[in-house]
């Protein structure tokens, strides 16, 4: 085994920006070979593997798809195993999110909701199972506290997380004992860049955190890490990082 094969290999889905970028920042600084996943974001998928690639060489590669078309994941897959020769973390973070308020709701919403929230997850999952195997893996399900508070406009997107969330427990089940499977349900953390939230209603969802404030990308980061290298007794698990909302919705 070469040196390059020897660390732990770890794939982000939406990897390129946001909460998905700290992820690999974490998973490399812990030692990890990322491959980070991007679907548009080709340019910040490419210049995060530089800068990784930086501070240790052929540490970072990319892999590109809509993981949501059927045969994708299974080919993002088959490009990591090709490349690394094992994986020993699969972290789906990929996501879409925006309204669809009902009597608006229509089949291209359903298809790319469900798609990169819920059919991406399992069909991952699925294709990285025997090589997650190989190295007592694990998965890491980038869910939201949503999936069990529903927000209101937003009944697709809270139906594939509710989703994910259970998926979450049954891959547990299912891929036991060889491969551990959790969630992270963030809270307010990074909020979308399309203005989706106004100032007030941004602060109206801070003011129902138990600590008065939103989070950062690091905190989902450190729970993914955490999740990843230091809870081999947990399995089945979905960890609330969200600063207390859940307990006060």
């Amino acid at each position: 085994m070469t040196p390059l094969q020897s660390r732990p290999v770890m794939l982000i889905t939406g990897a390129a920006r946001r909460i998905g970028a700290r992820i690999a920042r974490e998973l490399h600084a812990a030692g990890a070979d990322v491959v980070l996943h991007y679907h548009r974001s080709a340019g910040d998928a490419q210049a995060l593997a530089a800068e990784l690639n930086a501070t240790r060489r052929d540490s970072a590669t990319t892999v590109a798809g809509d993981l949501k078309e059927d045969g994708v994941p299974e080919s993002a897959i088959a490009a990591v195993i090709a490349r690394h020769q094992r994986l020993d973390a699969l972290i789906n973070n990929a996501s879409s999110f925006y309204p669809t308020p009902i009597g608006t709701i229509d089949s291209r919403a359903w298809t790319d909701l469900i798609g990169s929230n819920l059919k991406a997850p399992l069909f991952l999952a699925q294709a990285a199972a025997p090589h997650l195997a190989l190295t007592r893996g694990v998965i890491v399900n980038i869910i939201d506290i949503h999936a069990e508070r529903p927000l209101r406009n937003y009944p697709v997107y809270c139906a594939a997380k509710a989703g994910l969330l259970g998926l979450t427990r049954s891959l547990a089940i299912e891929l036991a004992p060889e491969i551990r499977v959790n969630g992270v349900s963030p809270g307010p953390i990074e909020w979308p860049d399309d203005h989706q939230f106004s100032p007030a209603e941004r602060a109206e969802i801070i003011a129902h955190t138990l600590l008065k404030r939103a989070g950062q990308p690091a905190d989902i980061a450190r729970a993914v890490r955490f999740l990843v290298f230091d809870a081999p007794y947990v399995t089945g698990q979905t960890l609330a990082v969200d600063g207390g909302r859940n307990a006060h919705l």
